[in-house]
């Protein structure tokens, strides 16, 4: 009977350190989760400003074009 008491506290005892080793791995991987929403996060920021800077870029490259194209109606209706 001591024998399988014995036995049975060694695998409650693995059980244990099994368990502890499970928790460190998800809490390790909760860890890398949260690090790469930050980064998305991140990455979001950036490309909405770049977005934002391309927007731009383009409402000034079609106010350039609407000058050059109102000189040169100007220039040929002289």
């Amino acid at each position: 009977m001591q024998a399988q008491i014995d036995d049975l506290k060694s695998q409650v005892a693995a059980m244990k350190t099994d368990s502890a080793g499970a928790k460190s791995a998800a809490d390790a991987a909760s860890s890398a989760a949260a690090s790469a929403g930050q980064a998305a996060s991140g990455a979001q920021s950036t490309a909405n400003q770049a977005l934002a800077a391309a927007h731009a870029s383009q409402s000034c490259c079609d106010a350039t074009n609407e000058k050059i194209d109102r000189m040169f109606k100007h220039s040929v209706s002289k």
